[in-house]
């Protein structure tokens, strides 16, 4: 069985120089990260995580990587409010290429009506509990 996440807002563990010294990207999932705030090693500014914010693009290789993704089984739609496309169109595409939708979300959000199930929990809830059951 395959199994292909798609982080298409990025992921807080990925870190980059907020100036762009040049330094490659790198990983940290120490917690508390130390220091903090976090600092590029190279340059010693401070660094970013590797997360969309509010008003920039999301990245369109993580983009068409989703929408391949909607080619599936099952669609797990995780921790979205489903309001902003093309995020919000996601669980339609998996519907369409006739994917099982299940929605894990604390809240209800516009998609809730239209998934297979929708689970309203946090994430960090029911996925420790999905993968507990698959391994």
């Amino acid at each position: 069985m395959a199994h292909l996440l798609v982080r298409l807002h990025g992921s807080l563990w990925e870190l980059s120089c907020w100036q762009g010294c040049g330094a490659s990207a790198w990983r940290d999932e120490r917690v508390p990260l130390d220091p903090l705030p976090p600092r590029c090693p190279a340059c010693g500014d401070l660094a970013r995580p590797g997360v969309v914010w509010f008003g920039e693009a999301l990245p369109q290789a993580e983009v068409e990587k989703a929408v391949e993704a909607c080619a599936c089984d099952l669609f797990l739609s995780v921790g979205t409010s489903s309001l902003v496309y093309p995020a919000a169109g996601l669980v339609r595409e998996a519907q369409f290429h006739g994917a099982y939708t299940v929605e894990i979300n604390p809240e209800a959000t516009p998609a809730t009506a239209a998934v297979d199930i929708a689970l309203a929990a946090p994430a960090d809830v029911v996925l420790p509990l999905i993968d507990s059951r698959l391994g």
